[in-house]
């Protein structure tokens, strides 16, 4: 394999990383894994979330692909650096930047605030149905996202948490 097509796969696999993502968050997370999710959506004081569980078994299944990939078929090997590389950025972004968990930084504006925008917006929901925003790394719109909400409100989709104003 190339070192062009190498990188195309890598980065195929981040950005595909972010579709995974949101699809799993909304639909395994906010789903039947939701007694795993649930504690990241409520205040606490714990340094670590039964969330993060996650993160374990995806990165489990990231080493298998590594593993699988430089023995029996090299392109694994690249979807796996691909998919590592994102669960770093999910890190720096959506446990750093966004939950503040490793550094304490509140951005001012740019794409930094519509993430936490967008992020805040979706943790205003109480309970796993509903909500909006469910990717990590792209961002709609928060005033999109924000009439979104109130539309679930209204149609009695969800229910937002009295301190998030709805």
């Amino acid at each position: 394999m190339s070192w062009v097509e190498a990188i195309a796969v890598t980065l195929a696999a981040l950005v595909g990383m972010e579709l995974f993502a949101w699809w799993a968050h909304k639909h395994i997370m906010h789903g039947w894994g939701w007694a795993w999710h649930r504690d990241h959506h409520e205040p606490h004081d714990n340094v670590l979330e039964k969330n993060d569980l996650f993160g374990v078994v995806f990165a489990a299944f990231d080493i298998a692909l590594y593993l699988i990939g430089a023995l029996y078929w090299e392109p694994l090997w690249w979807i796996a650096l691909g998919i590592n590389l994102y669960g770093v950025l999910y890190a720096l972004v959506h446990d750093g930047l966004v939950h503040q968990r490793f550094f304490r930084f509140v951005p001012k504006g740019g794409y930094a605030k519509r993430l936490v925008q967008a992020h805040k917006l979706h943790h205003a929901t109480i309970g796993k149905e509903g909500g909006v925003s469910f990717g990590f790394v792209f961002a709609r719109d928060p005033a999109k996202l924000k009439a979104e909400l109130q539309a679930q409100v209204k149609d009695g989709l969800a229910k937002v948490r009295e301190s998030a104003g709805g």
